[in-house]
């Protein structure tokens, strides 16, 4: 029998670096990696959405796959992302699969706007496709009823359920029902701003995007989350998530490429390139950006023994 558990703490979700031509970099992705886990993320999550996964070829899917498995060479779990159209979110799970990954996040289809029992065949599908542990995603087109959710709960590779839509009132219904069966994610945009009152629900697990460039930061928040320091959770969101998150909601698609510019700010070798539908950080926007950033490692530098960044 296949032991499962679902990543916990602080979730790395790696971007998919473009060269200027629009071309994959491998190297890039390699680079974004590493400064994950030599800052203590305790998962990556590979071509998700921050991975723009949409404006993915397969083949390139299968390279930042590979790539990841390869990198982080088991020091912790790889978890992939399918989505979309079924057919090709199936041809993902089984790459996923044949690569060695321990398992995806299952984003929404493409689109349609299914019903119940038309989302749970598209869910089925795809968890059943493969042996690997697979993690929900609700959000978009792929909102649940608490009864759905609890039938999926029958199949023993559902391991999570990561939230992107913020109904409280779900959330709160749902762990009432299903308790630890699941592990709960917070996957609203910009977590941090929100971990807070996921945290009271039975939440213990989030995705961070700021993680890509001031991971500690996400850590340094999360501590004083768990430990109660409400002085430390309130500075950081006046001085720096707050502020990072009221640049993000000026511009549909700077969910992902907000996360480029931060990256290139401090000097990752990323990139800054996106693709279309996603456009780039505005200058002014990035120029804004770059000024939180700068007083944000003045205040609160990274610690000794992990991976420095600073403002170029």
């Amino acid at each position: 029998m296949v032991k499962r558990n679902c990543p916990t703490g602080i979730l790395g979700f790696p971007v998919a670096p473009l060269k200027e031509d629009g071309q994959l970099d491998l190297n890039g992705l390699e680079a974004n990696l590493e400064f994950l886990l030599n800052n203590g993320v305790q998962s990556v999550f590979v071509a998700c959405g921050a991975g723009e996964l949409h404006a993915l070829t397969q083949d390139e899917y299968k390279q930042m796959v590979e790539t990841a498995i390869k990198t982080v060479d088991g020091r912790v779990q790889v978890y992939t992302g399918v989505g979309g159209n079924i057919q090709h979110a199936l041809e993902q799970a089984k790459i996923s699969a044949e690569a060695g990954a321990d398992g995806y996040l299952i984003l929404p289809p493409y689109l349609i706007d299914p019903s119940q029992d038309g989302l749970l065949n598209y869910l089925k599908a795809i968890i059943e496709s493969t042996d690997l542990s697979a993690i929900l995603y609700q959000r978009d087109k792929c909102i649940l009823t608490k009864e759905s959710l609890l039938a999926l709960c029958e199949l023993p590779q559902l391991v999570g359920f990561k939230d992107g839509e913020g109904d409280m009132e779900f959330n709160t219904e749902a762990v009432q029902l299903i308790g630890d069966r699941l592990e709960w994610i917070n996957g609203m945009p910009l977590a941090e701003v929100t971990m807070a009152s996921y945290y009271n629900l039975g939440f213990r697990t989030y995705s961070s995007a700021i993680s890509n460039y001031i991971p500690h930061i996400s850590v340094k928040y999360f501590e004083a989350l768990q430990q109660g320091d409400h002085k430390t959770m309130h500075d950081l969101l006046e001085d720096v998530i707050l502020p990072i998150h009221s640049i993000r909601k000026r511009k549909a698609g700077y969910a992902v490429s907000l996360i480029k510019a931060g990256m290139n700010i401090v000097g990752l070798p990323v990139g800054t390139t996106v693709r279309p539908p996603i456009a780039p950080v505005e200058q002014g926007h990035y120029d804004e950006m770059k000024e939180i950033l700068t007083a944000a490692l003045e205040k609160y530098p990274a610690p000794v023994g992990t991976e420095q960044v600073e403002v170029s």
